[in-house]
């Protein structure tokens, strides 16, 4: 079981959002030197050696589960890049601070009320949207926009209860109506990014008129950052919703085997080849895309405003 809940507190942990930079680095050095990559092992080992030097003393602030931890993910990574069983694993790109941060702790976390401790941390207050259930296997706090989350994982033993429908329904996605039922229902679009189209537009043209990285320009950022996160979480909350509903009635559900990117590709064609129907395309790209971005796009600068 996994959950998360929102924390009421700041936490600043650079050393940890590193993600251990220099340590993908070495690899791909390694890799091009046609050397074999380093094992976790060796990678663990160095730790100790790295929190001594001066460069890299800051990695003594952060707890060493949690670089422990990095380490394994990006031994897991890199793994999973060359196994030929898993051909659309990517090989490890460098973080971008901002982007994704998170940090886990395997161990060593505890609870009490509504508060958590962490290592290295203390004890922090947050928001526990439901009681804990089962046995706590690890936590992973993670960043969104201005908000701290911890999402806390268990393990319990559940029964698999029968779904108490034998009806099953057809879905087809589509562009101009969300989703049709093979029953008739029809559930029409919700296009969050047009509500906020107006003030992302904005935002992003004042952000532009900023110095870059000046204190203004953070201040900036943070609020386009906060409106693609407030998009995103409209669309999720809307797909959420349906998604529950249509599983709660119905006991099997099919859909189609549909190839979003076969429809997205552009129709303009070549000089010798051109496109037709360019215009009707480019609309159905727009909202192809405007649907699909803002459900993993959680910072600025990812989706594009349209013009003012």
């Amino acid at each position: 079981m996994n959950w998360r809940s929102k924390m009421e507190t700041t936490i600043h942990l650079s050393s940890i959002f590193l993600k251990m930079m220099g340590t993908l680095a070495m690899q791909k050095e390694s890799l091009e030197g046609n050397k074999k990559i380093f094992s976790y092992n060796d990678l663990a080992s160095n730790l100790v050696d790295w929190k001594k030097d001066d460069e890299t003393s800051f990695l003594k602030t952060a707890p060493s589960q949690t670089l422990q931890q990095t380490l394994t993910n990006l031994d897991r990574a890199l793994k999973d890049a060359f196994d030929k069983k898993q051909p659309n694993k990517e090989f490890p790109v460098f973080k971008k601070r901002g982007l994704g941060d998170s940090f886990k702790y395997p161990q060593g976390f505890k609870f009490r009320d509504n508060q958590i401790f962490l290592p290295k941390i203390g004890w922090v207050s947050y928001f526990n949207s439901r009681e804990i259930e089962g046995t706590p296997k690890n936590v992973t706090v993670s960043r969104k926009g201005k908000h701290w989350f911890v999402s806390i994982q268990t393990e319990k033993e559940v029964s698999i209860s029968r779904h108490p429908s034998g009806k099953a329904v057809g879905i087809d996605l589509g562009v101009s109506k969300f989703a049709t039922l093979s029953d008739g229902t029809v559930i029409e679009p919700l296009n969050s990014f047009k509500e906020t189209e107006g003030k992302l537009a904005k935002a992003q043209k004042d952000l532009a008129r900023k110095v870059k990285f000046s204190n203004n320009w953070n201040k900036q950022i943070r609020k386009v950052q906060n409106l693609h996160i407030k998009i995103a979480d409209t669309r999720k909350d809307f797909l959420h919703k349906k998604s529950n509903s249509i599983t709660n009635e119905n006991q099997v559900v099919v859909l189609e085997d549909l190839k979003v990117s076969n429809m997205s590709k552009s129709a303009k064609g070549t000089t010798e080849s051109p496109g037709k129907n360019v215009n009707a395309k480019s609309g159905l790209n727009a909202s192809l895309n405007i649907l699909a971005a803002g459900h993993a796009v959680l910072a600025c600068g990812n989706i594009k405003p349209v013009a003012a």
